[in-house]
């Protein structure tokens, strides 16, 4: 026996529970965990189940999902639980949340298998290797930027990646990748989107007297800093901090929120709903 994820979504309709569970049973399949959210405003109907089975029975279970795929037009994706997805991460020159990412992957928690790290700088080369990961130096400047995307295109594909994850790469992705990543590519930013976007977020949090600061890791969209929000989180500051006790203080949030972010995508935690996420915590 082997435990596996269904992970669905569909138009809402009576008799979607019913049919889905009843046909796991068919094939053996005893459920360990399941969730499911009707999203009243938008008509669609989420759902996520963890169940066991045998082995050799995953055709069997494939075919019946499939057959009540068919009837309620289910948007279905099943997975064994200890699958781990391969990700490719880019990064700029800040190394905290490469450094949690590769930190929390080595010791076992968080599910991932990194198919290494590509950056416009060489500046993380070395914890990258230190890792025993593959680093990929793609500069990038206004006159090669359409073959600089194009190369990172080429290495996603051809590494068999399934999500990038822009651990601060701080670069602005052209619509075209950005369309050809939906549903596939996430950043972290260092606010509360909309807040405080584009350049030196903290620096603007200061001037406008915050009292608190956070981190949003979200879906990659052609809205700059505007995509589907998968995570956040809130540091509480008053008067007497700094840019800098801001930009430390932040950090921290990136780098947790981030590695949340990742390992629920990593346990098929989060579907799209639209403009907004699911999240099966």
């Amino acid at each position: 026996m082997s435990a596996q994820i269904l992970t669905f979504t569909c138009e809402d309709r009576v008799g979607i529970v019913a049919a889905v569970t009843g046909e796991l049973a068919a094939a053996g399949g005893f459920i360990l965990d399941s969730q499911q959210y009707a999203d009243l405003e938008t008509g669609r109907f989420f759902m996520r189940v963890v169940f066991s089975a045998a082995d050799d029975g995953e055709a069997d279970v494939r075919a019946r999902l499939g057959k009540v795929g068919k009837t309620f037009a289910l948007d279905w994706s099943l997975v064994r639980a200890d699958a781990r997805p391969r990700v490719l991460i880019a990064v700029s020159t800040t190394s905290h949340c490469l450094n949690d990412l590769l930190h929390r992957w080595s010791t076992g928690a968080l599910p991932i298998e990194p198919v290494g790290v590509v950056s416009n700088h060489e500046t993380l080369r070395g914890l990258t290797e230190w890792h025993g990961l593959l680093f990929h130096h793609l500069p990038v400047d206004v006159g090669n930027r359409a073959a600089q995307e194009a190369a990172l295109l080429d290495l996603f594909e051809t590494s068999g990646a399934e999500l990038l994850v822009l651990a601060r790469y701080m670069q602005v992705l052209s619509a075209d990748l950005v369309e050809r990543l939906a549903g596939r590519c996430i950043n972290i930013h260092h606010s509360f989107l909309p807040s405080f976007k584009g350049a030196k977020p903290y620096h603007q949090a200061h001037a406008r007297g915050v009292k608190l600061i956070g981190a949003t890791a979200h879906f990659v969209t052609s809205d700059l800093d505007e995509g589907p929000i998968i995570e956040q989180a809130a540091e509480r500051v008053d008067h007497r901090a700094t840019v800098s006790d801001l930009i430390a203080i932040g950090r921290d949030s990136e780098a947790q929120v981030l590695a949340r972010a990742v390992g629920w995508i990593a346990e098929r935690r989060v579907l799209l709903n639209g403009k907004r996420t699911v999240v099966f915590r």
